[in-house]
């Protein structure tokens, strides 16, 4: 992004009233590249730290999910980042991308999420819910044909949500957790048709 940002993007996109508070979501700029780093990092840690040797882990974290990596993204072109509060508590964030689509999808108007990430005691609290409701929101104004992911295999607590949003699996993917080889499915979703007053909103 670049040094003059719309007022605009400091302005809630959508409020939801079933929290404590009320939660919103914005879109984030590059004033908010510390704070999506950090929760980057705790939440990738808390989520896959229980699932995974320690020296895999520690390594990833060190050389490839390091905080000024994940800083340096937030400003990166082709890359949209949203920011989920609870009142003003940080409780998950989006970062969706333009590019770097797999070769199954060439030629087509795509829009990845890069990553989806809620904090571990804001799990099952619609916080997902809402942010992929945006997700998609951005996906169809935008005109796109299809936006994907990818998806640890072994998790399948989100599989089983995006599964709920319509995504279907279409091929897989290597990732590399250190030394640890492991298998991300790659799931799609059609959007072609939608508008933003008639997708499905799961319950």
């Amino acid at each position: 992004m670049g040094s003059s940002i719309p007022m605009q993007l400091f302005q809630p996109i959508s409020r939801f009233d079933n929290f404590a508070a009320m939660l919103t979501i914005r879109f984030a700029t590059i004033n908010d590249a510390e704070l999506i780093a950090d929760i980057s990092r705790q939440t990738f840690y808390e989520t896959f730290a229980p699932l995974n040797g320690k020296e895999n882990m520690d390594q990833f974290m060190n050389d490839q999910f390091t905080r000024e990596v994940l800083i340096n993204e937030v400003g990166e072109a082709d890359n949209i980042f949203l920011l989920a509060f609870d009142d003003k508590n940080p409780v998950g964030y989006v970062r969706l991308r333009e590019k770097n689509a797999p070769t199954e999808l060439n030629n087509i108007d795509v829009i990845e999420i890069a990553r989806i990430y809620v904090t571990a005691n804001d799990v099952g609290k619609g916080v997902g819910k809402a942010l992929m409701q945006e997700c998609i929101k951005i996906a169809i104004e935008k005109g796109k044909e299809y936006i994907w992911l990818g998806v640890w295999q072994e998790n399948h607590r989100a599989i089983n949500f995006y599964e709920k949003w319509g995504f279907e699996k279409f091929t897989t993917h290597l990732f590399m957790l250190g030394d640890d080889p492991q298998t991300d499915w790659l799931m799609k979703k059609s959007i072609s048709g939608l508008s933003i007053h008639n997708f499905s909103i799961q319950k």
